[in-house]
């Protein structure tokens, strides 16, 4: 990485102040001054401010149960973000990997690793995510077969991959996806006919939100979480 975000991940400087401690000449890289912020820093190499040697924290994994009301982003500044529910010092250079919407619940993974990050939410990766979702009426058995063969959404031309449908109650439905189109869940109740009232996501991949965990709550993920 850049030696700027390297000084402001390993220590309490932002981005900007990490490129004035470089341009002041307080940061060396192997023990020769360094004042080129964008120089790039290898795993060999021993980074110091005052002295001082910088060291990467260790990644965090972190998830969380969002509840409805907060939006899946760093900052906003008319709603509260899933990161204003964490301490700053647990909160800092965390992203969301696998966002969801204001009024939807459930599952939230956060972390500082962005491959981690990128197998969850890349295309290619087609990571399962399971949904309960309150519908605004029952879902008859043609509706079930269409998405479970994949529907056209509006606006889109190529239909969704086939989804799994499991009937928990009368209105109520657990849906598994393997994308992540805008605000696919909703579309496709909408291609068969239906509405949803209210969205819960339950699991991404082999990572199952901890019943213990009440609206708001988090908690680091095991060994195993992290192995997805």
């Amino acid at each position: 990485m850049r030696l700027d975000q390297f000084i402001s991940t390993s220590t309490e400087l932002s981005r900007k102040d990490a490129k004035r401690a470089i341009g002041g000449g307080r940061v060396c890289v192997d023990g020769a001054p360094c004042k080129s912020a964008n120089k790039k820093i290898l795993d060999s190499n021993t980074v110091t401010l005052d002295g001082e040697v910088c060291t990467l924290p260790e990644e965090r994994y972190l998830m969380m149960n969002k509840p409805v009301g907060v939006v899946s982003a760093t900052r906003d500044s008319d709603h509260p973000t899933a990161l204003d529910l964490l301490p700053p010092a647990i909160a800092r250079n965390l992203h969301i990997a696998g966002r969801l919407d204001a009024d939807t619940t459930g599952l939230l993974l956060l972390t500082t690793d962005g491959q981690w990050s990128h197998r969850i939410t890349s295309p290619r990766v087609n990571c399962p995510k399971t949904y309960r979702v309150t519908l605004s009426a029952p879902l008859d058995e043609s509706a079930i077969r269409e998405l479970e063969h994949g529907v056209v959404l509006k606006n889109d031309v190529i239909p969704t991959k086939p989804a799994q449908v499991n009937v928990l109650e009368d209105r109520l439905i657990e849906l598994t996806i393997s994308e992540g189109r805008y605000h696919q869940v909703k579309r496709m109740m909408a291609a068969v006919g239906n509405n949803v009232k209210a969205l819960h996501r339950d699991r991404i991949g082999r990572i199952t939100l901890d019943p213990a965990l009440g609206p708001g709550d988090y908690r680091e993920l095991t060994t195993d979480e992290i192995g997805l």
